[in-house]
């Protein structure tokens, strides 16, 4: 078959691959025939996330049509389904807490101490991200094998086009439990940090958990009018000092809730000058080797909130942040919420407020690539933001 694999930093590229096969009672192979390039995508392809090796297959947003199952899976063959970048077992500890991105058995225990010994304890089971997370073949390419087939993926109906559930497989989830960590009230004024495809749908989100008001930051113009018609006041971060600016949005108080969705590569400069030499320190460390992370989003995100608020942290963080503020967390008596996305535990709920109509999500998509186009997608989404919100790529065109 045909897949995207790895081969180095900034060098992706489609290569002939052997086809996937059922090794396990509970796995089952899907055909893809949509697949999407994530923003958590070009942190491997910027090579910030260790190990990742060369001809690994990427790609964690897909779905498809089920063309073969082992014994004990659930599907059957012809449904179509999308399926969580989240692999979960659904019997351990974590799996019956709805924990499902902390699974204790997805990962396998040969691939656990590079993570434990990162993170303290192994991380779960995920599609085509690294193998801190089991070194699963990703989905950008004609077939998967998807382990505990039984958990994870959705039947989606076939009225249903792809475009409209495709996105379930991560930033719908993800963008949705950010708001949810948030835990938003009536009234509030939520502040969210990222107009990338997270970003936009923990906008979209946070409007329809009942939040009063959402600023949106960002630099890119596009996306922020992306943000701006989700019903979101907008902020460029280039053209305005944000701290300041959030200050007298809000009476002096701050944002009840604040979002990072920018995770481990903020480029943002904020205009006071120590959190500017912050932020060149984490981008000098960042690329002389793996393991720093670049936190101005999440720095400026704690300095703006209001004393009592809540930070949610759905942005991908890897390694480690100097600078962090600490001091201002704890003083300000802030609460944190942050992870992977538990996708499975909100598939039904967003599939039902896509059926109706209440959620929309193809608005995200920019561009439509064949899978053979995959690196020209991968570039462009890179380095032209503004243009490239979202790619979805089609292994059969």
């Amino acid at each position: 078959m045909r897949a995207l694999t790895y081969h180095g930093k900034h060098d992706v590229r489609v290569d002939t691959v052997p086809d996937p096969e059922i090794v396990n009672p509970r796995d089952a192979i899907i055909r893809i025939t949509s697949t999407a390039i994530c923003g958590s995508d070009l942190h491997l392809y910027d090579g910030v996330i260790p190990a990742v090796l060369n001809g690994d297959i990427l790609g964690h947003e897909f779905m498809g049509e089920v063309v073969d199952v082992g014994s004990k899976s659930t599907l059957k063959k012809g449904q179509r389904v999308v399926v969580p970048f989240t692999i979960s077992c659904g019997g351990c500890f974590h799996c019956k807490a709805q924990q499902y991105s902390a699974c204790d058995n997805a990962n396998p225990v040969e691939k656990q101490d590079m993570s434990e010994e990162l993170y303290g304890q192994a991380m779960g089971g995920l599609f085509g991200y690294s193998h801190l997370t089991g070194g699963f073949p990703g989905g950008q390419a004609e077939y998967v094998r998807v382990p505990y087939s039984d958990v994870g993926p959705i039947v989606v109906p076939d009225h249903l086009e792809d475009d409209k559930v495709l996105f379930l497989s991560d930033i719908l989830p993800t963008g949705w439990m950010a708001a949810d960590n948030a835990d938003i009230e009536d009234g509030d004024t939520v502040a969210v940090w990222g107009c990338g495809p997270v970003g936009l749908f923990a906008i979209q989100s946070a409007l329809k958990m009942g939040a009063h008001r959402v600023i949106a930051i960002d630099h890119y113009p596009n996306r922020l009018a992306l943000a701006k018609k989700l019903g979101a006041e907008i902020l460029d971060y280039k053209q305005t000092d944000i701290s300041e600016a959030l200050r007298e949005m809000t009476g002096g108080l701050g944002p009840d809730a604040v979002i990072d969705a920018v995770g481990m590569e903020s480029h943002g400069f904020s205009p006071d000058t120590q959190t500017h030499l912050f932020n060149i320190a984490d981008t000098v460390k960042q690329k002389v080797g793996i393991g720093a992370d670049r936190g101005g989003a999440l720095r400026e995100a704690i300095f703006a909130c209001r004393k009592g608020g809540r930070v949610s942290l759905p942005g991908v963080y890897g390694g480690f942040l100097d600078k962090f503020p600490l001091g201002a967390l704890m003083e300000k008596g802030l609460q944190v919420k942050s992870g992977q996305t538990h996708v499975q535990r909100y598939l039904k709920e967003l599939l039902g407020l896509i059926e109706t109509g209440d959620l929309d999500t193809e608005f995200m998509i920019s561009h439509r690539l064949p899978l053979e186009q995959a690196p020209v997608g991968y570039k462009n989404f890179k380095d032209n933001q503004n243009d490239w919100t979202k790619v979805v790529l089609k292994p059969e065109v």
